[in-house]
């Protein structure tokens, strides 16, 4: 038993570090894409957002562990099969095609999977699940691109008589804050999904006689992601920075400052939204405000495929490794 709670506790920090070596990318890709920093500084602000992170709290902890699926199977081994599963769809997603994968979806699907083969269907929390996750899930796509479409028309209506030089100036500034700020709300977003699975471990196993995040469960979280977003991902930051419309140091400024309202918002609402959405969303909407032509609808076509596939297929990946688990064990 407690070989299979160390194999587990294990693979959930290393998901805390795959999402931060994958979710740099997101976060600081607008800062990459206007130019304002060059890639290790931009990992380095994007580090020191993450870590300012926990002052948000652990409301999205709680969601993940106790509102996807029943607390009574979520053993080392569901934990084990659901996030094989996720991991093994986004490394090929992330790694192998460049695409921006949630990790909010994968590890969902990843938990549904293992989840429903470890206790059937009445161990999936079908309401919560439609509330706290489904509806942001679709929501927050539109929201995004909609709020930072108004901010970048505002300031380009404010600074319609500003030489594009002194603006360009200001609004790299002004960036070195707004990427610091999302760089925090996502990395709250990130850690507090692996501090919800490594607290209901510990209760699962009795360690705990309530859900209650330990400080030691806060630290490993964040400093694990941490390391990771220090190590970037930048195959992923090409996509996002370059392939979806050319970015402005104004237009950066107006992606992350909504991208952080919204992620900084759901945080402390317990929604376990996906950065890859709201990120995305808002890197359109910032080019959306100079026409639709802006937009290059193609590759955000291929980004919106593969959402499509991150909760069914780890689903199906996470379903058949846990029978395989439970066949040798």
């Amino acid at each position: 038993m407690l070989l299979i709670l160390a194999a587990a506790m294990i693979l959930t920090f290393f998901l805390s570090f795959w999402n931060g070596f994958t979710d740099a990318a997101y976060a600081i890709s607008t800062i990459i894409g206007t130019r304002t920093l060059k890639p290790i500084s931009a990992v380095a602000l994007a580090t020191i957002g993450n870590l300012i992170g926990m002052m948000f709290g652990s409301a999205v902890a709680v969601t993940i562990g106790t509102g996807i699926i029943s607390e009574r199977v979520i053993s080392g081994e569901v934990v084990i099969a659901a996030l094989a599963g996720a991991l093994i769809f986004d490394v090929i997603s992330s790694w192998t095609f460049s695409l921006p994968i949630s990790e909010t979806h994968v590890l969902v699907g990843g938990l549904i999977g293992a989840g429903l083969a470890a206790g059937g269907v009445e161990a999936i929390k079908v309401v919560e699940i439609f509330y706290k996750f489904i509806i942001p899930m679709i929501l927050v796509p539109p929201m995004s691109l909609g709020i930072v479409f108004m901010i970048t028309l505002m300031i380009m209506r404010t600074c319609r008589n500003v030489a594009a030089p002194r603006a360009n100036r200001y609004f790299k500034r002004l960036q070195l804050f707004s990427a610091l700020f999302v760089s925090a709300t996502d990395g709250t977003n990130a850690a507090q999904k692996v501090m919800g699975i490594a607290t209901v471990l510990l209760l699962y196993y009795g360690y705990l006689s309530e859900f209650v995040v330990l400080p030691w469960v806060v630290g490993v979280a964040y400093l694990t992601l941490s390391l990771g977003t220090f190590l970037g991902g930048w195959r992923v930051v090409k996509t996002m920075a370059t392939k979806i419309t050319r970015m402005r140091p104004y237009q950066g400024f107006s992606a992350e400052t909504g991208s952080s309202l919204i992620l900084g918002s759901t945080a402390l609402l317990g929604l376990p939204v996906s950065s890859t959405h709201v990120i995305s969303g808002a890197i359109m909407g910032a080019g959306l405000a100079h026409g639709a032509k802006s937009v290059k609808w193609a590759n955000t076509r291929r980004i919106a495929f593969a959402w499509i596939l991150s909760i069914p297929v780890p689903a199906i990946l996470s379903f058949a490794l846990y029978r395989i688990i439970a066949l040798v064990t």
